[in-house]
């Protein structure tokens, strides 16, 4: 399948900022929390959504039925047979989608790019152009 060589460019970038993040949540908040059994550890893959306790990602959304419009839902899991209580969740989510804000103009310079709150998630919004071609 043909894709793009800027959006190729754009979702590298994407993925590093991600695994940025994923590296401080597992860093500050890792050992919360036991890994599943079937998880494996920290570092143990080459990508930090398939170890480790936690899993920050970005999934395009077209925006049908939000208010927020299209972006990447910042996507957050935390793999674990514990229960992790409501609002320890939320920090941990409140966490990650504040450090995705923080270091998008640092990843993504120029670019009016924003961390919004839609629904009981968090998205990226704003500039998606890949310029002129």
């Amino acid at each position: 399948m043909y894709e793009h060589p800027k959006l190729r460019a754009f979702t590298n970038t994407l993925d590093a900022l991600f695994r940025e993040v994923d590296d401080f949540l597992e860093e500050e908040w890792g050992a919360v929390y036991a890994l599943h059994p079937n998880r494996p550890a920290r570092g143990a893959t080459g990508n930090p959504e398939m170890d480790g306790l936690f899993e920050v990602a970005a999934d395009f959304s077209p925006g049908i039925g939000s208010r927020q419009g299209r972006g990447y839902i910042v996507s957050f899991r935390a793999a674990t047979l514990e229960s992790i209580p409501p609002e320890q969740f939320e920090f941990l989510m409140e966490e990650a989608a504040h450090l995705v804000g923080v270091k998008l103009p640092r990843f993504f310079p120029g670019r009016d790019l924003r961390v919004v709150r839609d629904g009981k998630r968090f998205k990226i919004v704003g500039d998606f152009s890949l310029g002129e071609v």
